[in-house]
């Protein structure tokens, strides 16, 4: 079913990069679809923290009142469903979603996000949102001072390491295989107290949710009372690719700093243009880029209405 009306812009994700951008759209007067499956990454999680006036709110709580408060603004439509397709050009876009509906929009703004990819990590599932945890920024205040085993490795462990020190002075790092670090980089370890295992992970171990132990193949029981570790993701959606947009070498959408990708008219913001995964940063991009969006249809409108 194509509907027939053409909106001003077509938000696809309904997370907080989109929610926000739908928010400034709306007041802005423009027409705004929003096409959101709701199943966002963060479900898993207890309590979202870091947002200003929100913290400690649950994620689902986070999107009902956002919606809420974007439902004064009659200009913004929300439909449940998944975008599965999308083709078109500057000024025409149009959207196919699982439920066999076509929506067509001026601009045309990603906000798909990332998705974990299941990690073989046996009892991982048992405590990811509870006691095991991707960002100390978002989850490290809860676990301060505790021991706590960190699942990394390479370079990469060596800048989170030192970040996640901040809140615990307790940390062991498990590879879960090889470590990828130089010799310099294991002294360094080392000179801090932090111990390093490269043995593959057999179990972690937990009551309820809360870690107790992380057990090695080679047999070694680490204690711990919580986990942060790096996840494997991919982007929550196709759509961006099948469109052409620019990908960088890590994977994400390429924007500017203001949201463009490669493609004219096609916008992208929040965790899909970012590796900064925060709540509020990615709100804080949705609100940049729709203001751009908006900018862009007006300038758009004041040219056709002056010839």
């Amino acid at each position: 079913m194509t509907n027939s009306k053409r909106y001003d812009v077509l938000i696809i994700g309904g997370g907080p990069a989109g929610l926000n951008a739908a928010l400034v759209l709306g007041r802005a007067r423009k027409d705004v679809v929003v096409i959101d499956e709701g199943a966002p990454r963060n479900a898993v999680t207890q309590h979202a923290h870091g947002f200003l006036t929100r913290d400690g709110i649950t994620p689902g709580d986070f999107r009902r009142i956002a919606q809420e408060e974007i439902s004064a603004y009659p200009s913004v439509t929300f439909i449940k469903d998944k975008a599965v397709a999308a083709t078109g050009e500057d000024g025409d876009f149009q959207i196919t979603t699982a439920q066999g509906s076509v929506y067509m929009a001026k601009k045309l703004f990603f906000a798909v996000g990332m998705a974990d990819r299941p990690l073989n990590l046996p009892g991982l599932s048992e405590v990811y949102g509870k006691s095991a945890f991707v960002c100390p920024y978002c989850d490290g205040w809860e676990l301060r001072d505790e021991r706590l085993v960190i699942i990394n490795q390479g370079p990469e462990l060596m800048h989170f390491a030192p970040v996640l020190s901040g809140w615990s002075k307790n940390l062991t790092i498990c590879t879960n295989g090889p470590d990828g670090l130089t010799e310099a980089q294991r002294e360094e370890l080392q000179q801090h107290g932090i111990p390093l295992f490269d043995s593959p992970i057999r179990q972690i171990d937990s009551v309820q949710g809360i870690a107790q132990q992380v057990v090695l193949e080679d047999g070694t029981s680490i204690p711990c009372r919580g986990i942060f570790f790096k996840p494997d993701l991919v982007m929550g959606s196709h759509l961006p690719q099948d469109i052409g947009c620019r990908m960088t070498d890590e994977g994400i959408v390429a924007v500017d700093e203001y949201g463009k990708t490669s493609i004219p008219g096609v916008y992208c913001a929040g965790d899909a243009a970012s590796r900064m995964h925060q709540a509020i940063a990615a709100a804080a991009k949705g609100a940049v880029t729709a203001a751009v969006i908006n900018n862009e249809l007006n300038t758009e409108n004041w040219m056709k209405e002056g010839k």
